[in-house]
């Protein structure tokens, strides 16, 4: 099946993956869920207004995933999208001492995981959604996103 990911980039792509990357993380997460995937790659203030907006929450955060659900009885092969804010991905790898490129890969495997249908509003939810994030990640040969980095 040919890959149909598209990566939009609405920042500068200076320290952003290329959209390879973008493809072979989207790739991993699928796990035969079929469909199109469109990234955006934003900036905080794009970020803040879709958070704003779909989350009635104010700020920036890292990923949002819009799942797509097409009109009943109109068949549409899009799984959803994923909106990657570029400045709070940088922050947050740098904050947690992370490489740039494993924090990508995270927020594409968790937006993906979320487009699946995953959640992580309580506690079981949560632990299976990261079980599957950890797994995923190590596949890619980064390590695991929930446990602090090794001194």
């Amino acid at each position: 099946m040919p890959d149909r990911t598209q990566v939009q980039y609405a920042v500068p792509r200076r320290g952003i993956p290329a959209p390879a990357s973008f493809r072979r993380w989207v790739a991993r997460a699928r796990q035969g869920a079929t469909g199109s995937v469109v990234i955006r790659v934003v900036d905080e203030a794009e970020s803040a207004a879709l958070n704003g907006a779909y989350r009635g929450r104010a700020y920036p955060t890292n990923v949002l995933s819009f799942p797509f659900e097409g009109p009943e009885g109109i068949p549409v092969d899009h799984l959803g999208d994923l909106v990657i804010c570029a400045p709070v991905v940088a922050r947050e790898a740098r904050d947690a001492d992370r490489p740039l490129q494993s924090r990508w890969a995270h927020m594409v495997i968790h937006g993906m995981l979320h487009l699946r249908g995953f959640d992580h509003q309580d506690e079981t939810e949560a632990q299976a959604m990261e079980a599957l994030e950890t797994a995923l990640m190590a596949d890619l040969g980064h390590e695991d996103p929930y446990t602090l980095p090794q001194s």
